[in-house]
């Protein structure tokens, strides 16, 4: 059934909002790389299957960086994957530093740049040394916002700067091509520990939300938080926004903070695994106690785990058994 936004946007439009064009480019791309093996079984199975993957979020597992951030979708399917995979860490009460949250990310995206990650523990870490320990749900939630709303808070930094330095944010001189030079904006850091005047910060980011429809926070959740403090950070900003609970629900990949370590079905369908994991141990030990098929004793268990293969690696040659003479 089509939905009341599906019928009010006009053709064009719904498909550059959910981005059609791009997954189906990236299917097209997909088959004419794998249809050796599809040809097997069908090109209108491996459509079904791959659309079913974006439904489900699976399509952005072990993909390329340029893919996993090419729409607002899979950047939020990326986050719910990295806390559904690695949820064991927090729930353990571990803290790791910003290399080893890099190393994770990695596990999921091998060419994620550690330049994402940095900007992500600095949410977190302020002023402190970027090798101090963080805990799961500070870093996930501060990844949160650093990663789906990159680009915006791009932009949000600039308008800080020029703040901090008494400049009209609204008023950007672009450079002609012939000139050969950019204007250079000074490294953000928080040189001013006072940091901007709230509602006029706010003043700004209302106009660069107009402007990033789809890639930026609520505007209205925006102005709630910047409505509690008169004077603010960057780095202060960025961290209300990565707590404020109702941002959170807003983008909707991740739960509430209280129910971060929870997530029943991921809990079942681990439980099946280490049931089954038992079950397949037990059953191999069982066997290797047991006489052989023509009456002998089989060997003890070390000797015969050191001669047999493992049953989760193939064997690349089958057993034969040959009498001897």
């Amino acid at each position: 059934m089509l939905s009341p936004e599906r019928l009010a946007l006009p053709d064009h439009e719904y498909l550059a909002q959910r981005h059609v064009l791009t997954y189906m480019e990236d299917a097209v791309c997909q088959l004419l790389e794998n249809r050796e093996d599809i040809g097997q079984y069908g090109i209108a199975r491996f459509f079904t299957e791959y659309f079913n993957s974006v439904c489900q979020g699976t399509h952005i597992l072990f993909r390329e960086f340029s893919f996993i951030q090419a729409t607002p979708h899979n950047r939020a399917s990326f986050l719910r994957a990295f806390w559904r995979c690695f949820r064991t860490v927090g729930k353990n009460g571990d803290l790791l530093t910003m290399k080893e949250y890099h190393c994770l990310l990695q596990l999921l995206c091998p060419d994620f740049p550690l330049e994402l990650t940095q900007k992500a523990a600095r949410i977190v870490l302020m002023d402190d040394a970027m090798d101090c320990l963080m805990s799961f749900s500070d870093f996930l939630f501060a990844f949160q916002i650093q990663f789906y709303y990159s680009e915006f808070l791009d932009s949000v930094a600039a308008i800080y700067q020029d703040l901090l330095s008494g400049k009209n944010p609204n008023t950007v001189i672009v450079p002609t091509s012939s000139s050969g030079q950019h204007r250079q904006r000074p490294v953000l850091g928080e040189a001013s520990m006072e940091g901007v005047e709230a509602s006029l910060f706010y003043q700004c980011l209302e106009n660069l939300c107009d402007r990033h429809k789809y890639s930026c926070p609520p505007p209205a959740l925006v102005k709630e938080v910047l409505s509690n403090v008169q004077r603010l950070t960057f780095y202060g900003f960025l961290m209300a926004l990565s707590k404020h609970h109702g941002i959170n629900q807003a983008l909707g990949a991740l739960p509430d903070k209280g129910d971060l370590m929870h997530d029943p079905a991921m809990d079942e369908e681990l439980e099946r695994l280490v049931v089954r994991s038992r079950l397949h141990r037990t059953s191999r030990q069982h066997r290797a106690e047991e006489p052989g098929a023509f009456g002998f004793q089989r060997r003890n268990k070390p000797e015969a785990l050191e001669r047999v293969p493992s049953a989760s690696v193939p064997t690349p040659y089958p057993y034969r058994w040959e009498p001897r003479e």
